[in-house]
């Protein structure tokens, strides 16, 4: 298996540290504000990569964390008046329950910045012993960048690009400009934390680095994240956490592409974000997933208006097939495992989603010529399509279930229509009784019907 490493800007062969064992972990939300599609991208591609480790037998801790502690969090809570930790954990359950629905499973560990903060103020207070950070006058601390002569490895900036469009602070405070904040000094009316500097709180680029030494000790397999984080975030850990123990900190660097919607980037200030909680309301979680994993996890995904309604298409003609090809054949049983083996290789190319799902429009082809044909096969094709394929969270449905819910309203799925036309007769009849008991039942299937005076119409829940 091979994936790209950032660090060395090439795919490498993947031998983990510790042979049978994999320890990955991946930047994961701030919880200033509710999840967007960048969050749900982020936390799908990692669960994903988890999950293909597992398959090819290797042990996987992973864990992510939520930034609970930062600038935009305090300033929503001065917004708000809810204390900074009340609206961060208000947050949190927020965007758990919009991943629960998303589909995107939770981590081995989750890990919070405010549940470290014993081990961040350990973890500054042996760099500073080290000469690789110093207190200053206004009770901040900064590391020296200076001391880590490496810096910059990463990102393949060097200290005089360091600056170039990072926001500097407290200039005055600071031996050079490129030091960056372990410690930040308690304000007014801030949350904060006793520590040797004074009352105050861990600056951003600590954290990560602390909760992986409390979770993994000094070293990682996989650091994971998006590719906005190369710097200074993920850069300044690797200073901070190399000058600490000596040892590489992590072994692979994996970076996932960014979202633009219509062409652009994503941003508040141009108000054209995407909340994965609205995109919930509109599309299957199987849609968003069949979008976002069409291309390579390293590229940015454009999201145009026609990118999720056509993955839901997609997803209904397949349905449909394999509800056909079960319903044609119930008893076979058996499976195609090539089809397994061409996906374990495109996976295996540095997690090439992207050609996996490619594979299936040539599968469905086959399942439909079958079908035409009555060849038993197009269940077996099926059958290994939807085990090889749960990996990323399709084909995990009742078909039947899928299309009442999801299937566009001139598509509506023929047990639908039947229970309508049944209804419709029902009611010719005078049998009201019957009529009811038919209105429900095309209410759990996810549609509500419509009587009028030439007919009735059906429409989606």
């Amino acid at each position: 298996m091979k994936i790209y490493n950032t660090l060395t800007r090439k795919k490498e062969e993947f031998v983990p540290l510790e042979a049978g064992k994999v320890k990955m972990y991946a930047c994961g939300i701030t919880v200033s504000g509710e999840a967007h599609i960048g969050h749900g991208f982020q936390a799908l591609i990692y669960d994903i990569f988890r999950k293909f480790l597992e398959k090819l037998g290797y042990e996987v801790t992973y864990a992510r964390n939520y930034t609970d502690v930062d600038d935009k969090i305090i300033a929503k809570s001065h917004e708000t008046g809810i204390p900074a930790d009340e609206y961060a954990q208000a947050m949190i359950k927020k965007i758990d329950g919009v991943m629960a629905r998303a589909e995107v499973d939770e981590p081995t560990l989750w890990l919070k910045a405010t549940e470290t903060v014993p081990a961040i103020i350990d973890f500054i207070s042996a760099l500073i012993e080290k000469g690789c950070a110093y207190p200053a006058a206004n009770g901040d601390v900064y590391f020296n960048v200076d001391a880590f002569p490496s810096y910059g490895q990463l990102s393949g900036r060097d200290k005089e690009d360091a600056l170039d469009g990072v926001r500097v602070e407290n200039d005055d405070c600071k031996k050079n400009a490129y030091d960056f904040a372990l410690w930040k000094a308690a304000k007014a009316g801030e949350i904060s934390w006793d520590s040797p500097w004074g009352k105050g709180r861990p600056g951003w680029h600590i954290e990560c680095s602390a909760m992986i030494r409390k979770a993994f000790g000094e070293q990682l397999d996989i650091h994971g994240g998006g590719r906005d984080l190369i710097f200074p975030h993920h850069e300044n850990e690797i200073a901070q956490s190399e000058a600490l123990t000596g040892k590489r900190m992590a072994k692979y660097w994996l970076h996932n592409g960014l979202i633009k919607v219509n062409g652009q980037k994503m941003s508040k200030s141009l108000g054209n974000s995407l909340l994965m909680e609205e995109l919930l309301q509109k599309y299957s979680p199987e849609a968003i997933k069949f979008a976002l994993l069409s291309s390579s996890y390293r590229g940015d995904v454009n999201v145009t208006d026609s990118l999720f309604p056509e993955a839901e298409a997609h997803l209904v003609r397949f349905y449909t097939l394999i509800g056909k090809a079960i319903a044609a054949f119930p008893q076979e049983e058996g499976a195609e495992a090539e089809i397994d083996e061409r996906f374990d290789r495109a996976m295996s190319d540095d997690f090439n989603t992207a050609l996996a799902l490619s594979d299936l429009f040539g599968y469905f082809k086959e399942v439909s010529r079958l079908l035409a044909e009555g060849d038993s096969r197009a269940r077996r094709i099926v059958n290994q399509i939807i085990k090889t394929y749960s990996l990323l969270g399709l084909f995990r449905r009742d078909p039947s279930d899928y299309l009442a819910r999801y299937a566009p309203a001139d598509e509506i799925p023929a047990e639908v229509k039947s229970v309508a036309e049944e209804r419709f007769a029902a009611r010719a009849a005078k049998d009201w009784a019957k009529s009811d008991e038919l209105r429900e039942k095309l209410k759990q299937m996810g549609y509500a019907v419509k009587d009028g005076k030439e007919g009735y119409e059906l429409a989606k829940l």
